[in-house]
């Protein structure tokens, strides 16, 4: 089960990365670009759920592609989830408590690595 706390730890471990807002939540952000953020539920989205709506914190990220979303979504519908809202946009939702600490750390990376520029991503090296 992750947290917050958590999700800050991973991701300023990452080069490059600051914390910052996005709409009043939390976010990650490198190199100014926005990787990982808190995504509460909209009126919207919980209308679109019913009752496979998280209750407990959303925890959103950049995927490579909406290839690698679907992959997720479908691997483990128990973690990870989408709404309409996210048509047409590489990312996906996560209920942040279904994430132990390895599948987070795996999550922010991959997202980081989809935003970092070439430099930040020597730096780094492999992951």
């Amino acid at each position: 089960m992750s947290t917050w706390d958590d999700v800050a730890r991973v991701c300023l471990a990452l080069p490059g990365t600051q914390e910052s807002t996005t709409y009043g939540a939390r976010s990650w952000k490198v190199a100014g670009t926005l990787f990982v953020w808190e995504r509460p539920l909209r009126r919207r989205d919980l209308e679109e759920l019913g009752d496979d709506a998280p209750s407990g914190p959303v925890l959103g990220a950049r995927v490579p592609d909406e290839g690698a979303e679907h992959a997720l979504v479908a691997d483990e519908p128990g973690v990870y989830f989408t709404t309409a809202h996210f048509d047409g946009y590489a990312a996906v939702l996560t209920r942040l408590d279904a994430l132990d600490d390895a599948a987070l750390t795996e999550l922010a990376g991959e997202a980081w690595a989809c935003q970092a520029p070439k430099r930040l991503l020597a730096e780094r090296g492999p992951a």
